[in-house]
């Protein structure tokens, strides 16, 4: 593949170029670079769009009647995962995305534990009980029915895993009997107990065998969403800058978007200023550089990431020999400066609250919550939404004008292309328009060369929760 251009960074800078020209997006400018990109069928991009489709169906009575998700790679393999299970003892459903970041390791194994240790923290001692003395017999208890397609560990890190996670089980089995059960602080104490875990088995006899895959979880990493339904109640659990909205009806049958999660990023001032609180004066120039921590990461909080986490004697001594002296981030004084705690949102559902969006940061770099939300709503009615509405240059001509709208008019006529609403949401975030989905500009993102693919958008994935109104206003108040 031929660019009109000379170099990456230079492509990294017209992908800068404001938006004023022509009333484009950055990214739709810098698509413009590209020349003779192959062109693909409406069926061929319906086929890569539709290809990681998921959907399931409860029928006991719950807040939660349905989900539909998807997933489109950007990174080869695809950094980020998901998981939908049900929690078999409390009755609670889980829902989570986790969007990993150097490598596809930390994300690929949060996705595969971080369930069965919140599963625990909701457990009242005596059940936790039962389940240890079930383990190795016929009997062995499930405390989760997961619903996504699994990979299985091999069997030397199954086996480390299970026994941290039975560590874990003992402990909490021999907490003090009067501590209430508190969903709030079962996510938080599962986040980072697994994350914990994490570090303790990457430091573990670094000699073995295995010793590099517990390495390479601990030290890529991964940001997380998590949302907890039981009965009418909510509880979404963010640690980094995935997000969860909550799409509403209203009376007057308008939409509104309901966000459930806090980005942890530079954008998040409060959030600065916490991580530079718990470092000194002298750091204030280098705890956040060039809008990364340490001037690398963009995510202010993470599960793995143990390079911004151990201490300096850790790293030079268990992890360069491994990975050489770049292991160890520059002005790396006062460590840790990263956390896995998760910030948390409760939220008593309502009637009006139709449905739960979760996306990794790749949805919302092309759409907003607001978007977001109108386009799974419409969807529900069998409807298309249509971008706002951008008037191409000043001192357009009436007809001009007239023109356009009658194009959107209709645009507005069509139906939904997708049955999922995830991939209805994927479609519009890749090829929406103020006039319908522009079947060119999908398949320039879709054939975009790998090697500069990351450029244009990241990996997406997209859980799209469907909530029964009819069990929220049965519930008690």
């Amino acid at each position: 593949m031929v660019l009109r251009i000379s170099s990456f960074h230079l492509l990294k800078k017209c992908c800068n170029i404001s938006s004023r020209y022509g009333g484009r997006t950055p990214q739709e400018n810098c698509l413009r670079f590209y020349v003779a990109l192959p062109r693909l069928t409406p069926q061929e991009v319906s086929d890569i769009l539709q290809g990681n489709e998921f959907s399931k169906e409860f029928n006991e009575l719950s807040a939660v009647k349905s989900y539909e998700s998807n997933q489109l790679a950007s990174n080869n393999p695809l950094e980020d995962t998901k998981s939908e299970a049900k929690c078999l003892s409390s009755k609670g459903i889980l829902f989570g995305i986790f969007d990993g970041h150097g490598g596809a390791a930390c994300a690929q194994v949060v996705s595969k534990r971080l369930f069965h240790y919140i599963s625990a923290c909701l457990l009242p001692q005596d059940l936790l009980k039962q389940y240890l003395d079930s383990v190795n017999t016929d009997n062995n208890l499930e405390l989760l029915e997961t619903f996504d397609r699994q990979v299985e560990f091999v069997a030397e890190i199954r086996d480390l895993y299970r026994s941290s996670f039975l560590t874990f089980v003992r402990e909490l089995s021999q907490s003090d009997p009067s501590d209430e059960i508190q969903v709030e602080k079962a996510l938080e104490k599962a986040f980072l107990r697994l994350d914990s875990d994490f570090s303790n088995e990457a430091l573990f006899d670094l000699s073995r065998k295995d010793a590099a895959k517990t390495l390479a979880v601990a030290m890529s990493g991964a940001v997380a969403v998590v949302a907890h339904f039981c009965g009418p109640h909510l509880h979404v659990a963010g640690c980094g800058d995935c997000q969860a909205v909550l799409g509403v009806l209203s009376e007057d049958d308008t939409w509104s978007a309901k966000t459930m999660t806090v980005e942890h990023n530079i954008d998040n001032r409060v959030e600065v200023a916490r991580i530079l609180s718990e470092h000194p004066e002298s750091e204030r120039t280098t705890v956040i550089r060039m809008e990364r921590l340490l001037g690398q990461l963009a995510p202010l909080r993470a599960l793995g990431d143990f390079r911004y986490k151990w201490s300096k004697e850790t790293l030079e001594k268990q992890v360069v020999p491994f990975l050489g002296e770049s292991a160890i981030p520059p002005n790396y004084h006062t460590p840790p400066y990263l956390t896995a705690k998760p910030e948390i949102k409760y939220h008593r559902l309502r009637p009006t609250d139709k449905f739960l969006i979760l996306g990794s940061d790749g949805l919302w770099d092309m759409i907003t919550p607001l978007q977001a939300v109108k386009l799974v709503g419409e969807h529900m009615r069998g409807k298309v939404t249509l971008s706002p509405l951008k008037l191409p240059r000043k001192n357009m001509k009436l007809s001009e004008v007239n023109k356009m709208l009658l194009q959107r008019k209709e645009g507005l006529k069509k139906t939904p292309q997708d049955s999922n609403a995830a991939t209805h949401l994927l479609r519009n975030a890749l090829g929406g328009t103020e006039f319908g989905i522009d079947h060119g500009k999908l398949s320039q993102y879709l054939t975009l060369p790998s090697e500069v693919v990351r450029v244009f958008r990241d990996d997406i994935t997209i859980t799209v929760v469907y909530l029964d109104s009819d069990f929220v206003r049965q519930c008690p108040q």
